[in-house]
């Protein structure tokens, strides 16, 4: 009954010695989770100009695009989600018109 009794111990002691090198450890890991947040803030940060020049790269984007999907509705196919790239059977798609129409 003894060496049972011994043998827990052991593991008792072992658990709480095991449970403050945790607790010593939070305090790091808390810091690494930090640095790691700013970090990715500063890596995620663009400067003003890079900003204006990626909103410019996507305006144009968006200006061949819709011009690209004109292209593809004059040229007889659909451009509205209901019947994208399926050519048109006769007439106009309101769907279509309405998709490319610009506000």
């Amino acid at each position: 009954m003894r060496q049972l009794t011994q043998a827990f111990l052991e593991v008792e002691e072992k658990l709480i010695s095991l449970l403050e090198e945790v607790r010593s450890l939070m305090p790091y890991v808390q810091s690494l989770e930090d640095e790691n947040l700013r970090l990715k803030r500063e890596s995620c940060a663009l400067p003003e100009k890079e900003t204006e020049r990626v909103i410019a790269n996507a305006a144009r984007i968006e200006g061949v695009a819709h011009d690209n999907l004109v292209r593809l509705y004059k040229d007889g196919f659909h451009v509205c989600h209901l019947y994208f790239g399926q050519p048109m059977e006769a007439g106009a798609c309101l769907f279509c018109a309405g998709f490319l129409r610009r506000e």
